[in-house]
This record gives C-alpha cells, structure tokens and sequence, in this order.
C-alpha cells in the first residue's frame, strides 16, 4: 500500500467548506489530506476547495493531485485572492518526482475545458449535490468541460423557485435562464408593454387616419403580440447545453449548431466563436423569425379581413371604402421584416446593451437593472412599429388614407 500526503496551509475563513469537501473526497484531516492507492496504479484524483467562486470576500485555491507508479505531483493554482498578500498558492509540498507528462500532451487545448470541470466539480460538492442529480444535458455540459462553476451556481439557485424548477424542465427555458436570470422578466416586459406601444405607434404614424384604418391598426398589433415572445426567445442569449452533432451530420448543419443564439454574446470560459460563427447566428434567426413573422401575419390578416367582411355585412355604406387586407404580400412582407430589422435590433439589445453593457454595471442592483431593462424595451418596441408602418407603405401593402377634406 502507497501513500502519498499534501500538506496545506488553509485560507482563513473556509475550514467549513474544506471540511464537507474532504469528507466528499475520503480525506482524513485537516492539515493533511491522505490517499491511498494499490501498489500498480495510482488513480488521477482531482480535489476542489475553497470559498464560493461567485464571492469576493474570500481566496480559492483549487488543487490537482495526479500519480502513476507512486510518484505524486501536486499543482496549485489561485484563482482569486483579494487579501494582497502575493500569496501565489503554492504553499504545498508532494513526495517523489518525475511525474511526466501523460502520452507526452501538454493539454494545453483542453485547459479551458478542464478548468470549468473543476471548478463545476467543486460547486457540486459545495452545495452537497452529486451530479447525478443533475438533468442529463447539464451533467453531460459539466463532464464535458463546457460549462463553469458558476452556471452550476446559478442552476441552483434558480432551482429553489417553483416557476424556474419548472420552467428549467424545457431545454430551450433552461438555457435562456441560466444565461440570463432575468430572462423571464423581459418576457413578461416585452408581451405586457406590446399590445400598449404598438398601438401608441400605429396612432402616432396615422393620426387622424388612425379609426379609418382601424382594420389595419388591428392586423398590425395581432401580429406583434403573437410574434413578441419570439423575438425575445430566438435572439436570447444562451448557456448552450447542446449535445455535440452526430458524427454523420452534414458540413452546414454542423456549422449552425456550433453558432450561438444571440451573435453578440459573451462567450462562457473554455469556449468561443469565430466571426462567422456569429454571423450565423444571425442567418439562422433571420430564418426563424422569417417563418414566425410570416405565420403570424398570416393568422392576423386572415382575422382582419373577417373582421373587414362582417363590417361590411352590418353596414352596407362601408362596403366600398373598407378593403380587404392582402393576405399573401402582407404575410411576406412582415416574415422578411422580422428576418431582417427585428433581427438586428433584438441582437444586439440582448447581447450588447443588455449582456455587455447594462448587466456588468448594474449586476448588483437588480431592481434597477431591470427598470432600465423595460424602459429600453419600451423604446424599441415603439421604434419596431414605427419602422413597420413606414416599411409596410414604402413596399405598397398598405396605403394611407387621405383625409376628409384634404386638397
């Protein structure tokens, strides 16, 4: 029986961590953790301890022990220290030398990747959770490397609310929440304020126009309001837990599924995307808000002209000067819309002024950042109507009414 032992001399203010922590890993001190092993093998053990990456307050030092053939190497590294000693972490010591290098690699193109597996590893064992008590897409992200400690985190904390328990049951929720707590809020802003914006736009482009297009008016904010909770859903950024493609996918599909959602958004530890990537992004939700803004146009002007219809069945008088909305060109004209202006400006809210801008100055204050959140969604919304009615003339699916009077 081999024997190896790391002496270590703790941060102050986390022996409570290190303590379930050693627990967790078999340890046996304090002061000195011990592994043993069989006398041909010596198994790789990684080992996580410290305080909450996502404070502060408190260092975290991480500590990788790996052993073949009874050698013992010990590596530290110290990720955060706001104490200022210069403490660089290495207050250890390993018996025995000459570990190498395993099959001769470096692992320098996996760092990334290995370093978010420890540090996910050591959230699991902080929060005492196993990972098989985790969804399968989220287990397979942290055996993977492709997600950090603090996703890990924020899946717990956001586990702790009912509504984001259940919502986090759907893949699509579950991505979009963990990029973004507030996810849901904006939401709820963009659907609550559409209905309201829209229709202030429609009267502000139309004024006195506005009751004699009433039938237009309508279409238009069906539309939106079936279209609202797409364009804050497609364009969100993501936490992307993804399985990787099948091996026997063909070049295009492997090329979108490895862009993100949003093409301005920040990219997690370990990963990244090349500018094409994000320019993909943007083609592959042009062509889903294309389908989404053709379909519901489709559904609104189909309403709109039964609306029209009726009209004119109860008031013979309105017969020649109600027309019917142009199924088809409107249909079309607002999926190429979506796909191209509401594409860009729902981009770059989400990724630029939100994730980039807003959430790292106001992460601490919530409430605030929220507030500025719905007053900038307010804005676009109303700037989206009127650039629709603007478009929708200039393209000659709807006309304006002259009014009574007018030379």
């Amino acid at each position: 029986m081999s024997m190896a032992a790391i002496n270590f001399r703790s941060p102050v203010g986390v022996s409570s961590r290190i303590q379930s922590l050693y627990t967790h890993h078999s340890f046996i001190s304090f002061q000195q953790f011990t592994f043993t092993s069989g006398t041909n093998s010596f198994p790789t053990l990684s080992a996580s301890f410290g305080s909450n990456p996502s404070s502060r307050n408190e260092p975290f030092v991480f500590v990788t022990f790996s052993a073949s053939n009874d050698s013992v190497n010990a590596s530290t590294k110290l990720l955060h220290d706001e104490d200022g000693d210069g403490n660089d972490g290495n207050n250890f010591s390993g018996g025995g030398g000459g570990g190498g290098g395993d099959d001769g690699k470096d692992g320098s193109g996996d760092s990334g990747n290995n370093s978010n597996k420890e540090e996910a590893m050591m959230a699991l064992a902080e929060a005492g959770r196993s990972i098989e008590s985790l969804p399968k897409d989220l287990k397979a992200a942290i055996e993977d490397g492709r997600i950090p400690g603090s996703i890990v985190l924020k899946y717990f904390e956001l586990e702790k609310s009912p509504l984001f328990a259940w919502l986090m049951k759907f893949g699509g929720f579950k991505e979009r929440l963990l990029a973004d707590d507030l996810f849901l809020a904006k939401v709820f802003m963009e659907c609550g304020v559409g209905m309201f914006t829209k229709t202030a736009a429609e009267y502000e482009r139309r004024r006195e126009n506005f009751f004699n297009e009433l039938e237009i008016v309508f279409a238009d904010v069906v539309m939106a309001i079936i279209a609202d909770f797409m364009l804050v859903y497609l364009p969100a950024p993501t936490v992307s837990l993804r399985p990787p493609i099948g091996a026997n996918a063909g070049r295009l599909a492997k090329f979108f599924h490895n862009c993100p959602d949003n093409a301005f958004q920040v990219a997690l530890a370990g990963t990244s995307y090349s500018l094409l990537q994000r320019i993909g992004a943007i083609a592959r939700n042009g062509v889903k808000l294309f389908a989404v803004g053709t379909t519901s146009s489709l559904v609104g002007t189909v309403v709109t002209n039964a609306l029209i219809n009726a009209k004119k069945a109860v008031e013979k008088s309105a017969g020649s000067e109600v027309e019917n909305v142009p199924v088809v060109s409107t249909s079309l004209a607002y999926g190429v819309y979506m796909a191209v202006s509401s594409n860009l400006r729902y981009q770059i809210l989400a990724g630029v002024i939100e994730q980039r801008i807003l959430e790292p100055l106001l992460h601490q204050h919530k409430l605030f950042l929220s507030a500025i959140c719905f007053a900038v969604r307010t804005g676009n919304t109303f700037l989206g109507s009127l650039l629709w009615v603007d478009y929708a003339r200039w393209i000659g699916v709807q006309k304006a009414h002259e009014v009574e009077g007018e030379a």
